[in-house]
């Protein structure tokens, strides 16, 4: 069963409406779900939040460590509660699916996600547990770091916060250790791989080159 449901995201205002932040939004809309309310953790690094369900203790945890040392938190709590990580369900955004689908699955690469990739590292294996939230690809990697730290369109934000509410219906199987329901509920139809948006081409200039350099990639992601 899943003891510990993480969300990955930033901190601060600056980036809550991030596509990066589509983690933190599952984990705010499962705590109104619970009726819970996250709080500052020092010794976890992240907001987090417990309580009990048929007599198993559960907890939600956002880390606030800013997304490439978000291990750092994962595996604090962990450790101390003795947290398996099969136990673990980590939400986070996926390039690779469009908004309004996700998909769930167990271990694997971390595909570049930085966040993932330090949960690796701190836990020492990739055996926990996905929650994949897609919110679509900008077409070119090098768009990548502008994309993710930008706010999504309106009917991407939409879609994103549809399937968040269809995940959260997976919550009593996840917490009963019926992941091959939970999978169903979560995917209902095979995700469909993001499509690119076409590039738009200028007439105005023959220049090659591009004048704006995505920011060098920092500690946001």
């Amino acid at each position: 069963m899943i003891k510990l449901f993480v969300g990955l995201g930033n901190p601060g205002p600056e980036y809550e409406s991030t596509r990066h932040n589509a983690g933190f939004w599952w984990i705010d809309a499962l705590a109104r779900e619970l009726k819970v309310t996250l709080q500052m953790e020092k010794g976890y690094h992240g907001l987090v939040a417990r309580t009990t369900l048929h007599g198993q203790a559960l907890w939600l945890l956002e880390p606030q460590t800013y997304m490439n040392l978000s291990g750092k938190s994962v595996a604090s709590l962990a450790r101390f509660f003795k947290i398996a990580p099969q136990e673990i369900l980590v939400a986070h955004d996926e390039l690779d699916i469009a908004p309004g689908h996700a998909k769930l699955k167990l271990g694997g690469s971390h595909a570049g996600h930085n966040g993932l990739r330090d949960i690796h590292a701190q836990l020492g294996t990739d055996a926990y547990w996905r929650l994949r939230l897609g919110i679509g690809h900008p077409g070119t990697k090098a768009e990548v770091v502008n994309w993710v730290l930008k706010k999504p369109a309106l009917d991407d934000r939409i879609g994103v916060d549809q399937c968040i509410d269809r995940c959260k219906k997976a919550f009593p199987a996840f917490i009963a250790g019926e992941m091959d329901k939970a999978t169903l509920l979560v995917h209902t139809s095979k995700p469909p791989r993001a499509h690119p948006p076409k590039p738009i081409v200028s007439i105005a200039t023959t220049s090659t080159e591009n004048p704006e350099l995505p920011p060098s990639p920092g500690s946001a992601l």
